[in-house]
């Protein structure tokens, strides 16, 4: 469609991550083009065919080998050392994208839309482009820094006793050893190249970049901290799915009807490493006398030998999928986490790292589910806690007091627009 502003702007939608971090932003951009925007997408390259399924101009950040090391690093799904992996990952997506902006026509308007983590690369871009706008959108609540009630050291909750100051202290200490080394030398000669100053903390000038923060999860999920960055726009889950209308295969369809709701276990499509996962769930499964569905795009995770009463399936879409569940088990994945508050399903979180401890967090405190944590796990203690959510009757009406709640906050589509008129009110030129 023509574009109804004065000057139409070249959106420039910057994601990296797994799928997961993807389908927001492929959602979002989509919403922008719909408004008339000119958008071109950046991610890495293994996502391209998302972009362009969804019909967008692509441009890659990275390789598909840097990615594939990434997703195939030990250390990856490690509480604490993942971070060095992410990070490490992330090499050269600042340049990249930096030089991609140098790239454009100076006359035309463009504005950054970006992932948290690529904000630092933005504000890079724009010592060439001054006159762009950065909007920095947040995924998840643990992707926002804070000292307050709800503040979570990777798998530990700080009590609320503990004091603003000793909480800003906790944070200075994880920065320093498992942050600011792994990423400040790179981006710090990248700023000098283009003559800026250096900076002295990653995640605190990642949250001073964005002219416009905006949080893809709504306040009922996680309210506003007074430390959060400002200004901020509150939106809702954006649950975007690249295959939404895929039907069951004849083989999944035999399988719901053959028997009670089955157990869903998934790691999340980028989990490489989860065949010790999968011999858990077996094991839980069999115990509990139980059906269940593996998901996982990764076969050779899988047990070789099966049982009648396990399905695995590559892929399924959540929203056609959970609403046939008994429980839904697994990584605390925002996407996945969302998916179970929109169908009312019981939901236990694994979590291995990232932001998945704080999700299971949220969940555990809204009432519709547990946490356990990935490392150590043990075949016993995963099957007592699916048997305590199967046997949880009051948890499974709060889980559909929820998703009520849920289906209330998202059945409005003018949701979307809110949010691109947010994005559009920090570019001037395109409010102009």
């Amino acid at each position: 469609m023509p574009s109804p502003f004065p000057r139409p702007i070249h959106y420039l939608v910057a994601s990296i991550g797994t799928a997961g971090d993807m389908f927001p932003f492929i959602g979002l951009a989509g919403a922008l083009r719909r408004r008339g925007h000119r958008v071109t997408f950046l991610a890495p390259e293994p996502h391209r065919h998302y972009a362009e399924l969804a019909g967008l101009d692509f441009v890659a950040l990275g390789s598909r080998e840097q990615y594939l090391a990434a997703l195939s690093h030990p250390d990856l799904w490690h509480p604490s050392k993942g971070i060095a992996v992410v990070m490490g990952a992330g090499k050269g997506s600042e340049t990249a994208l930096a030089d991609f902006v140098a790239g454009l026509p100076s006359e035309a308007p463009c504005a950054m839309v970006a992932h948290q983590l690529l904000l630092p690369a933005a504000a890079l871009a724009r010592a060439d482009r001054p006159d762009m706008p950065i909007v920095g959108v947040y995924l998840a609540p643990g992707g926002l820094r804070t000292v307050h009630r709800s503040m979570m050291l990777g798998p530990f909750k700080v009590p609320a006793w503990v004091p603003p100051a000793a909480r800003r202290w906790l944070w200075r200490r994880i920065d320093a050893r498992l942050v600011d080394p792994h990423v400040l030398p790179a981006l710090n000669g990248a700023r000098r190249a283009r003559g800026l100053a250096p900076v002295g903390g990653f995640i605190a000038h990642m949250q001073s970049v964005p002219d416009l923060s905006v949080t893809l999860f709504p306040s009922w999920f996680a309210p506003t901290e007074p430390d959060w960055p400002r200004p901020l726009h509150r939106g809702r889950f954006q649950l975007y799915d690249p295959h939404p209308d895929t039907p069951p295969t004849a083989e999944l369809a035999a399988f719901l009807a053959a028997g009670p709701a089955p157990l869903v276990f998934t790691p999340g499509t980028g989990n490489h490493q989860a065949a010790a996962y999968f011999a858990l769930a077996l094991d839980a499964a069999r115990r509990l006398g139980r059906r269940a569905i593996f998901l996982s795009p990764h076969r050779e995770q899988i047990p070789a030998d099966l049982p009648d009463s396990v399905l695995w399936q590559a892929y399924l879409p959540l929203r056609a999928l959970l609403p046939h569940a008994a429980a839904l088990v697994h990584h605390g994945g925002i996407g996945t986490t969302a998916e179970a508050l929109r169908a009312g399903v019981p939901q236990l979180v694994v979590a291995l790292a990232f932001d998945q401890f704080d999700n299971g967090a949220r969940v555990r405190a809204l009432g519709v589910g547990s946490m356990l944590l990935a490392r150590g796990l043990r075949a016993r203690a995963l099957t007592r806690a699916v048997r305590a959510l199967l046997d949880d009757e009051p948890l499974r009406r709060r889980c559909r007091d929820v998703a009520a709640r849920f289906a209330r906050a998202n059945e409005d589509e003018a949701e979307d627009d809110a949010v691109c008129r947010a994005i559009e009110t920090a570019v001037p030129a395109a409010a102009s």
